[in-house]
């Protein structure tokens, strides 16, 4: 995935869209922020000068899938020995103990399973993005709107963790299809709710490693970066921007020589 934050208007539809095609419901209490659950969450920042200069821009964050290597594998360290090491690795998946989150090779989701999940919150708390939830309630879905539920995902129980999954059951609806028709999945029969309900066609969606979809072209730019690339956990989601002070803020504006020399505490102070 990719999204280009100077076309991002922050309008919210793609965070509907989620809610919407991903059975999300709305809590008893939505003033209690930090149990509400968003797996698109929109971010505002600003490059923090006074009227008439202030520039506004923002970050869509759904789950940035991050890619399994060789710290990838449960009961292995979070961090590398070697901070120069270029392994990636996938948090989440590392610290959960009841195999409810894995990386799957093949589409490069990570995957989750709500039925093996035991609550632990461990990737909540492993995820450097903030992107996992933890069901604190079973959602009060008011009378009359199961029926307008998607049929193809299930409601999440109170006590286990849910992410973002890049409406794989989209995913598999166009596998199936290819596999009766004999053919492939094309870029467009598999596309996320955000991806078709974004107005502004910010988001762009499809396979990173094929040279005939969009977003391989797109993330060979200068002004393509990713998010806290520094913990090697090597995302899916690539952000654009030609604006020097929204890259800076995405915390990837270090080179790589001297980025894990900025990243250290300055001694003697």
């Amino acid at each position: 995935m990719v999204i280009d934050l100077d076309k991002c208007t922050g309008c919210g539809a793609c965070s509907v869209a989620c809610m919407s095609e991903n059975n999300i419901g709305v809590l008893h209490d939505e003033t209690d922020k930090i149990r509400s659950i968003t797996w698109m969450r929109v971010y505002q920042i600003d490059n923090g000068k006074s009227f008439p200069d202030t520039e506004v821009a923002f970050i869509p964050r759904p789950c940035m899938h991050c890619q399994g290597g060789t710290s990838g594998t449960p009961g292995q360290a979070f961090f590398q020995e070697d901070p120069m090491e270029e392994a990636a690795h996938t948090p989440c998946v590392s610290v959960c103990p009841a195999t409810a989150t894995d990386y799957d090779e093949e589409t490069g989701i990570v995957s989750q399973i709500p039925t093996r999940c035991i609550g632990c919150r461990y990737c909540v708390a492993a995820c450097p993005y903030h992107a996992r939830y933890f069901n604190w309630y079973d959602v009060p879905w008011p009378k009359g709107t199961p029926r307008a539920l998607s049929p193809f995902v299930s409601p999440r129980m109170r006590g286990v963790a849910e992410k973002c999954t890049f409406c794989y059951q989209r995913y598999q609806a166009a596998r199936n299809k290819a596999l009766v028709s004999g053919g492939e999945v094309g870029e467009m029969d598999y596309q996320t709710a955000c991806t078709e309900a974004c107005p502004s066609g910010a988001i762009t969606f499809g396979q990173l490693q094929n040279p005939k979809h969009k977003v391989h072209q797109l993330i060979s730019s200068e002004y393509t970066f990713r998010l806290l690339e520094r913990l090697h956990t090597n995302p899916k989601v690539y952000y654009m921007s030609k604006r020097e002070w929204v890259r800076k803020k995405a915390d990837n504006y270090v080179t790589r020589h001297n980025k894990f020399a900025q990243a250290a505490p300055q001694s003697g102070h």
